[in-house]
Order: C-alpha cells, then sequence, then structure tokens
C-alpha cells in the first residue's frame, strides 16, 4: 500500500465519523507493532496539510517486559517531528510475578489502558489514538457473536467517561494486509516483545476462521464490515453527513 492510499482511508474514517477537531492534541498509543507504526506514520503526514489544527503526541506504556527497546520507535518519531513519551510502569510483576494470573490478558490490558489515559491527560491531550483496523473491527464483532451472544463491535469514537479523554480508530478502513505491506515497504522499525501470555487465542481463532470464510466466499469480509458500517450498533451508522 502506498502513503497516498493509506492517508485517502484515514482521512475518510476521521472525516465520516467526525474524530477530529480543530485544536485536538491527540495521543497516539505505541506498542512497536504494525499498526501503530503505521497510524503514528498516517498521523504525522495527515498534520502536515489537513484543514482542521491537531497536534499528535506518541506514548509507549513499557509495562516491563525483559528487552523491551523503545528506541526504534524514538528514532521514528524524531524522524517525523513527533514527541515521544515513555511511561514505565510494573504491570508485568504484578500480573506474572505477584498475582501469577492464569489468565493475564484483561488484567493487563486494563491496567495499561489506566497508565496510558492517566499520563496522556498529564500531557493535556483531550483524544487517544488507537491502530484498530478493519480486520480488527470484523473479528471482535465475530467474538462477540460466539463468545457473548450479542451483535457488537467497538465504535470509530468512544467518549470514556471516567478519563474525559475520546477514543478514536482512524485506521478502520485499512485491511490489516495492506498495513503489513505498509510497513514493509517503508522498513518501519517493528519492536514488540513476545508477551508471556501470547498463543492461540480467541482473537487468533476468530481470525482464522474470517480467512477461511473469504477463502470460500471472496469479499466476505468486506460484506460483513459493509453491514456491521450499516448497523445499529452504537456508533456505526451514521446517517446524515457531518
Amino acid at each position: 500500500m502506498k502513503l497516498q492510499k493509506l492517508l485517502s482511508y484515514t482521512r475518510q474514517a476521521i472525516e465520516k465519523y467526525n474524530m477530529i477537531q480543530d485544536g485536538d492534541k491527540i495521543a497516539i498509543g505505541m506498542s512497536g507493532g504494525k499498526d501503530s507504526l503505521a497510524l503514528l506514520y498516517a498521523m504525522a503526514k495527515l498534520r502536515d496539510f489537513y484543514p482542521k489544527s491537531f497536534d499528535i503526541i506518541a506514548i509507549t506504556i513499557d509495562v516491563g517486559l525483559p528487552d523491551f527497546d523503545t528506541s526504534s520507535m524514538m528514532a521514528l518519531c524524531d524522524e517525523l517531528g513527533v514527541e515521544y513519551y515513555v511511561e514505565k510502569t510494573d504491570i508485568y510483576e504484578i500480573v506474572f510475578e505477584a498475582r501469577k494470573e492464569k489468565n493475564p490478558c484483561s488484567l493487563c490490558t486494563k491496567l495499561r489502558k489506566g497508565a496510558l489515559c492517566d499520563k496522556i491527560k498529564s500531557l493535556g491531550c483531550n483524544k487517544l489514538a488507537y491502530g484498530h483496523h478493519k480486520d480488527d473491527v470484523i473479528e471482535t464483532f465475530l467474538m462477540s457473536l460466539i463468545y457473548e451472544g450479542r451483535i457488537n463491535t467497538f465504535a470509530p469514537v468512544t467518549y470514556l467517561d471516567s478519563t474525559g479523554i475520546t477514543l478514536i480508530r482512524p485506521l478502520l478502513f485499512c485491511n490489516e494486509g495492506e498495513i503489513r505491506a505498509f510497513t514493509t515497504k517503508n522498513q518501519l522499525p517493528i519492536s514488540k516483545v513476545k508477551c508471556p501470555a501470547d498463543g492461540y487465542t480467541k482473537r487468533e481463532y476468530a481470525k482464522q476462521h474470517i480467512k477461511l470464510l473469504e477463502k470460500e466466499n471472496k469479499g466476505c469480509k468486506n460484506r460483513i464490515f459493509t453491514a456491521i458500517t450499516n448497523s445499529q450498533i452504537p456508533g456505526w451508522n451514521i446517517t446524515e453527513d457531518i
């Protein structure tokens, strides 16, 4: 995927769901994975010409995993002219050593999100951007059907009452494969460290089944996504121009 296409997808999502207003200060959550790197790149380039003025910073929550190195992300932020912050925490110690959680993902996610919101509020940010893409939307939708018995997925824009921060997802029109191709072509420095809890998760289960459905029914993935955008799931059905 070329930069022009990435920017086109990003701008389309931002404008359809009114994600950005003049004067916004947006924090980009940086994990070191392909999605957050592509989001950083897109938002930094869009900032230069978008008609609404906004500022961005990048922030990584260091949970304390051994050998986690943020230097390559720092170098990319310097190249793009984006302030970069690393918030060190003892989340790894709490989750894996002190509490020895058998199913640590939920607690770890909650603690990381709390640390992230606290830090970006202290930096004067009013919005937080995540690198969730089209595949994430569809996988979450399928997981909700299978494991929760309800029709749901995360919204393009979510206001977090407890923090006063608005969460936005500017990459939701991008396919995961396109993001992977973009980061490879532009040699973006992926620097994720494998988590001890990594394995065959519910999300991986959903991902593999969606791949099979797409293989057997070409265009199935896009039709599911269209159904989501036209549904009554909160935050998705936009019935008038913004």
